[in-house]
C-alpha cells in the first residue's frame, strides 16, 4: 500500500514539476530551466541524505556502474517533458510520456531487464496498453476552442 502511495505523489510532484518547469523556461530558457531544476534537486536532497543515510555519499557497493548514469537520463526528462508540456500541453504531453513509461516498463518486465524477474506476456496487459493508447487518442480528438472558432468562421465565410 505504501508503494501505490509513493507512486501516486510521485505522478503528483512529476506534473507540477513538468508544470512549473514549463512556465519558469517561457522566461529563462530551457536549458537555464533544466540546470536550475536539476541543481535545486542537488541543494535539497543533499542534507536530506546527510541526515538519513548512514553511509557514504560514494559507497555504491557492487552497484553495476552502468546505472550510476541514471542522472543523466535526468536531465533528457526534464528537458524534454518541459518542452512537450510547453508545446503541446500539460495533459497531452503528460499522458504521451505516461504511455511511453507504460511501454518501456512492460518490456523491462516482460524480458526480465536490469535484474528483474521476468514477468509473463498476457492479453489483459496488452489490452490495458491499449486502452490507454485509446484513451490518448480519443483525450486529443477533442479540439481546442479557437480551432472550432476559426472552423466556424470559415464555414459563415463560404
Amino acid at each position: 500500500m505504501i508503494g501505490v502511495l509513493f507512486s501516486v505523489v510521485a505522478g503528483i510532484l512529476i506534473s507540477l514539476q513538468n508544470v512549473f518547469n514549463a512556465r519558469v523556461s517561457e522566461r529563462t530558457g530551457a536549458w537555464a530551466t533544466t540546470s536550475l531544476v536539476l541543481g535545486l534537486g542537488l541543494v535539497c536532497s543533499l542534507p536530506v541524505f546527510y541526515s538519513v543515510e548512514q553511509t557514504s555519499l560514494f559507497n555504491f557497493g557492487d552497484v553495476d556502474k552502468i546505472f550510476l548514469f541514471s542522472g543523466v537520463f535526468g536531465v533528457g526528462i526534464v528537458f524534454c517533458l518541459m518542452r512537450g508540456v510547453s508545446l503541446i500541453g500539460p495533459a497531452y504531453a503528460i499522458s504521451i510520456a505516461l504511455i511511453s513509461q507504460i511501454l518501456i516498463a512492460f518490456v523491462i518486465n516482460t524480458g526480465g531487464w536490469f535484474g528483474f524477474d521476468a514477468s509473463p506476456l498476457s492479453i489483459t496487459k496488452l489490452l490495458g496498453i491499449a486502452l490507454l493508447i485509446g484513451g490518448v487518442l480519443v483525450y486529443k480528438l477533442e479540439k481546442p476552442k479557437e480551432e472550432e472558432q476559426e472552423e466556424e468562421a470559415e464555414k459563415m465565410r463560404a
